[in-house]
């Protein structure tokens, strides 16, 4: 069986010694934040993790989702107790607004325990993992009334909730939706039609689904400006709220899925379902974004967390198998063969997953952070500079984790040889969960097009200056430093790379638009290496300073210093390379007619 151990002593070092979240102490929900309570939080929801959840994930996977006749889902054996003890444990509550029950804490342990429950199983982690993103919906956008009635046992928990977007005509281009919501007498609306890849859209966890459905109202618009948000229970909530009858809606059919097994997807069927609407009419796509851009910080989580575990797994079994000797002679005489971590080709795939996973970690707890000062920050400047920032690197986050998430799912799979292709093993299951991510809430082609059609212009561009200023800042420090100065350099490059192509794009987007289309891709992944770069800096310097105070941990600390060297010479040099393809241009890309395409 596939082993996971969270990774708790490297949390701790980026919340307590690179973000320093002690020091925010003086704004809301931070109060309490020691690092004895991060301590606490991290240790007891990694043991939870690893003890209660990666157990089921293979089973879960080997087992799969059954639709009942009746149209009810029934998720593998053990998920159901799993989850009792997840909400019994307050888990889902953590950075929930303490006004419904939740326990108000700053949204960066929130993110943590989203690490580390889909590190040990992702398709369990899907189950509540939209339910934020509903509740911050409809905290901002629904009325007091509805309010009232399901944010409380969303935010217990007791019901969780979905996103119902996409149709079978239509993925991300929202404006051909077809699903009808008619006005009835009594201030509801009918809603009536499909609705397709719904993930947790059925299943025998809680007593009712808060289904968040976006649909037309009769005469709106046909196009994203006439898109409406529903709440659909999946039971009706009577007025004293106790649950009343089924709710016109159920699962059609669990799709049959390459990889998350244990979670159902289902495509939805609403026939004539009672619904209530979330803010104004045809102003559901703002709605709509909420939750998306929260659900987007989630599935980059999930991209480092497959990452994590396949790493993990991947580490156990170059230390036990013997293939081959050292390229310098025999490492162990004594052995008919040496262990895999002798081979550099080998080293090389593991310092890569090293130095990307504990990057991308450092960057997701960064943007939770960011997350938690654009609502907390003590100033309304720094409140503004936050959200532009987050806003900014969420698609990088998004688009370059996953990418990365998978490529290095990928590679720990190499690592096993024949043994990574075979299932009992467990590497094949992470290579075909980690795909997901890279497709849903908003495939990554779109993500690249987010960050350059839209995030970079945002307020004359001021974002992203931003960005190019903190990266030279932190650079200007780190070379200083002779641990440092070699990093400083390459991530200095990296950034002028990325400062070129930005200002390309600017000469010749107004010219031919579909030079940023071809080079969106291109640019993610260097704001991506830039990112990472950054928070090498940051965990160098945190890294050198307590060498230099004669730290007790002494090993790890050198062990952060030498990955961040190792990511300066093997992950920024790319940078140049996908500068160089941008500046290509589209012409070669948009050059060939469609029937060049053809094979016969």
């Amino acid at each position: 069986m596939p082993i996971y151990k969270a990774p708790s002593r490297d949390v701790r070092f980026v919340i307590n010694e690179m973000l320093k979240v002690d020091g925010y102490s003086h704004l809301p929900g931070f109060a309490e934040v020691s690092s004895d309570l991060v301590d606490t939080v991290v240790e007891e929801c990694g043991k939870f993790a690893a003890e209660v959840l990666a157990p089921l994930n293979q089973s879960g996977d080997q087992e799969g989702c059954r639709r009942n006749a009746d149209g009810t889902v029934t998720t593998p054996k053990g998920f159901k107790e799993a989850f009792a003890k997840y909400r019994e444990s307050g888990w889902g509550t953590l950075s929930s607004p303490v006004e419904y029950g939740g326990q108000g804490m700053p949204h960066v342990l929130g993110f943590v325990v989203e690490e580390f429950v889909a590190t040990a199983n992702h398709a369990f982690g899907m189950y509540p993992g939209l339910t934020n993103g509903a509740v911050s919906a409809i905290l901002a956008k629904a009325s007091p009334e509805l309010q009232a009635k399901y944010l409380a046992k969303m935010v217990s928990n007791e019901w969780l909730g979905t996103m119902n977007l996409t149709e079978p005509q239509c993925g991300t281009d929202l404006g051909q939706i077809r699903t009808r919501a008619v006005p009835q007498a009594d201030g509801t609306y009918a809603i009536t039609g499909t609705k397709i890849f719904i993930s947790a859209g059925d299943h025998d966890l809680t007593e009712n689904i808060i289904h968040l459905v976006l649909a037309k109202t009769p005469g709106a618009p046909d196009s994203t400006k006439g898109i409406s948000l529903f709440i659909v229970p999946k039971v009706l909530v009577n007025d004293d709220g106790s649950l009343g009858e089924r709710n016109a809606l159920s699962c059609g059919a669990i799709e049959h899925k390459m990889g998350i097994h244990g979670n159902a997807t289902c495509v939805m069927n609403y026939d004539g379902a009672t619904g209530w609407m979330v803010g104004e009419e045809n102003k559901g796509l703002a709605a709509m974004f909420i939750m998306m851009n929260a659900a987007r910080l989630g599935v980059a989580i999930q991209g480092l967390a497959q990452a994590e575990v396949a790493y993990q797994n991947a580490v156990k079994y170059a230390q036990e198998r013997r293939q081959g000797r050292a390229l310098t002679g025999p490492a162990e005489p004594g052995e008919k063969a040496d262990i895999l971590f002798v081979h550099p080709d080998v080293r090389r795939m593991l310092m890569d997953a090293k130095a990307f996973t504990e990057g991308m970690r450092a960057f997701y707890l960064w943007g939770g952070l960011l997350v938690d000062l654009t609502h907390k920050a003590a100033t309304a400047e720094e409140r503004q500079a936050a959200d532009e920032m987050i806003s900014l690197l969420t698609p990088v986050l998004k688009g370059y984790g996953t990418d990365k998430g998978f490529d290095t799912c990928v590679n720990m799979q190499q690592v096993f040889g024949g043994h990574g292709y075979i299932e009992e093993w467990g590497m094949s299951q992470f290579v075909r969960d980690a795909r997901i991510a890279m497709i849903y809430e908003g495939a990554n082609g779109v993500q690249a097009m987010d960050l350059v059609g839209r995030k970079l212009a945002l307020n004359g561009g001021r974002a992203v200056q931003a960005f190019f200023a903190e990266v030279d800042k932190e650079c200007a420090a780190a070379k200083a430093r002779p641990e440092l100065a070699a990093l400083a350099g390459q991530v200095e490059k990296a950034n002028g790379e990325l400062k070129a192509a930005t200002m390309w794009f600017m000469q010749n987007a107004m010219a031919n638009p579909n030079n940023i289309g071809a080079g969106a891709h291109h640019y993610m992944h260097i704001m991506g290496i830039v990112s990472l770069g950054l928070m090498w800096l940051r965990m160098g310097a945190v890294a050198a300073d307590a060498l230099a105070a004669g730290a007790s941990d002494k090993a790890f600390y050198e062990t952060k210093l030498t990955t961040a060297r190792y990511y300066g010479e093997r992950f920024t040099p790319d940078a140049g390379a996908l500068r160089r393809k941008i500046e290509a241009g589209s012409e070669a890309v948009m050059a060939l007619p469609v029937d060049a395409f053809a094979t016969a």
